[in-house]
């Protein structure tokens, strides 16, 4: 029972790590980043478009071009 709790608390403490409005995680915008464009992911942070969070995801295309695509953090959706 207490592996159950620990397990329990650890689960826990992982989803305070995100902010509560932060509904799509910095992978999560990562990955759709790099599926939309086929490119490699090169950084991802959090920025402010137009009073919305996004994740904001620099990428290099396979012809080389750096792009860089805003996720809505709340809703995964390019702003």
């Amino acid at each position: 029972m207490h592996a159950l709790h620990r397990l329990l608390l650890i689960a826990l403490l992982a989803g305070a790590a995100l902010p509560a409005w932060a509904q799509v995680s910095r992978d999560q915008a990562a990955a759709q980043a790099q599926q939309q464009t086929g490119g490699r992911v090169l950084a991802v942070d959090l920025a402010d478009a137009g009073g919305r969070t996004v994740w904001r995801v620099k990428v290099v295309t396979p012809r080389g071009d750096v792009r860089v695509v805003l996720v809505d953090a709340g809703s995964g959706r390019r702003p």
